[in-house]
């Protein structure tokens, strides 16, 4: 089994369980103690954490181990805007943050706080210029993720941190996809992480507060990890996640220089291999080791099935796979295809011949799901005498609408329109997305009895 989906969770790094293992002897007094056991556990604690915030590039009393990284994200806005709120109420966010940012931002709004969603390109890219015109007088916090979780887009962190420093704004960043591969660049002033995402055990975040950031812990008071985490801390996987940081930046430039280079074959033979394939996510900025694509026609759920049972275990932002029947909320922003929706995330120590099976697979794979559901091989020929078709797509799901739109197109005369009723909220992005890879145009959608009518006239 070909494991491909290490931006959901890394495997356990070999000197993560080393660690772990050495430190369940010594790590399992109460480090707040004065006797031996205690101060054992105080220096194993001590340790991780100037460990871990060397390979930050922190002071060791501004880093706080939380129980995940979602706690360290949820713990890290409240506090902040919490410390701000004599500033304003008014916090920023990407349209393509992590759902624990996104989650924390719907409860600061629901809170009667205000948030501005930056949106990105059809990279997932924010821009400096549009995150400058986001920030105002009442601006109290912003966040951005150093690198995309679904499509390994990079952000412009160290511009943005600027813009934010201007501003007098103190910037927020969700590192937990690209800490493993090294520090963030850029003048930040709070850091949130997770261990299992770099090969440390799950179960362990970092909460990085720079010096000089007002900050007020939110919920009961707490002693440990300075009032920011409440709880026991657990020690061996603390120890554990901080001595795997350190392996992984250890490897970090040659392990990226070779996943980088498989991940480049898979964007380039995807395509040449697989008819009707976008892949999406900055070409050149990302992470080294993630590859997302998107195939028409196809049952996202079905696909991950079928790539399962042929030994790859991979992930996906396609609508069918979800139980909201919603594409992935980064697809959207984006404004790219989420049917068939393929992230292959590769671990470090991945080998070449898994790469190569995987391409080897994956045409018989999309093809089979492709035929099960009666997607079109080719386009009809034009009959002149029908101008308008509608296509009733109510209560089906992606990707049938747009295989029923595919299966039309061909009816109508150059400059004739089809109109596809659907309720699926899938259809809203992935009908402009087929009318953009197969030269159509999208007219836009209309109000109809049941659900919306999406009109598509046809060019070619």
């Amino acid at each position: 089994m070909s494991y491909f989906d290490a931006a959901s969770a890394a495997p356990l790094h070999p000197v993560a369980r080393q660690a772990l293992q050495a430190s369940f002897d010594e790590g399992w007094a109460d480090p707040a103690r004065l006797y031996r056991e205690g101060r054992r556990a105080r220096l194993l604690l001590d340790a991780a954490r100037e460990a871990a915030a060397e390979a930050v590039g922190c002071r060791p009393d501004e880093l706080a181990f939380t129980p995940s990284g979602t706690r360290a994200v949820h713990a890290g806005v409240g506090g902040a805007l919490a410390g701000r709120r004599r500033v304003g109420d008014h916090l920023i966010v990407s349209a393509v943050e992590h759902s624990s940012v996104l989650h924390s931002a719907d409860l600061h709004e629901a809170s009667g706080g205000s948030v501005t969603r930056v949106q990105v390109d059809r990279t997932g890219r924010v821009s400096a210029s549009s995150w400058a015109d986001a920030l105002g007088p009442g601006t109290a916090l912003a966040c951005l993720q150093s690198a995309n979780h679904e499509v390994g887009t990079e952000q412009p962190v160290a511009e943005v941190a600027q813009v934010c420093r201007e501003a007098g704004v103190p910037l927020l960043v969700d590192a937990a996809q690209s800490l493993g591969w090294g520090r963030v660049e850029g003048d930040w002033s709070l850091l949130t992480a997770s261990a299992h995402k770099w090969g440390g055990p799950s179960g362990v975040g970092l909460l990085v507060v720079r010096k000089g950031v007002r900050f007020a812990p939110q919920g009961p008071a707490d002693e440990r990890e300075s009032g920011r985490a409440a709880g026991f801390e657990n020690i061996p996987a603390i120890v554990a996640a901080a001595a795997s940081l350190r392996a992984v930046h250890a490897e970090a430039a040659a392990e990226a220089a070779r996943l980088r280079g498989l991940t480049e074959r898979i964007r380039a033979r995807v395509p040449a291999l697989v008819p009707d394939v976008e892949v999406v996510g900055d070409a050149d900025r990302r992470l080294p080791g993630i590859v997302t694509f998107s195939c028409l026609y196809v049952d996202g759920e079905t696909l991950l099935h079928e790539l399962d049972r042929a030994g790859f275990s991979v992930s996906s932002g396609s609508s069918c796979t979800s139980s909201t029947l919603t594409p992935s909320h980064v697809l959207k922003a984006m404004g790219v295809l989420s049917e068939g929706n393929v992230r292959v995330s590769l671990p470090p120590g991945t080998a070449a011949e898994d790469v190569d099976r995987f391409l080897s697979v994956l045409p018989g794979v999309v093809s089979g799901v492709r035929e099960k559901l009666g997607a079109p091989t080719a386009v009809t020929k034009v009959p002149a005498s029908v101008d308008t078709l509608v296509v009733d797509a109510l209560g089906r799901r992606c990707p049938i609408p747009v295989i029923e739109l595919a299966k039309v197109i061909g009816d109508v005369p150059l400059g004739g329109t089809v109109r596809v009723l659907s309720d699926d909220e899938a259809a809203r992005l992935d009908i402009p997305a087929w009318c953009e890879m197969r030269g159509q145009e999208y007219m836009g959608e209309e109000e109809a009895e049941h659900g919306s009518a999406y009109v598509v006239r046809r060019l070619s």
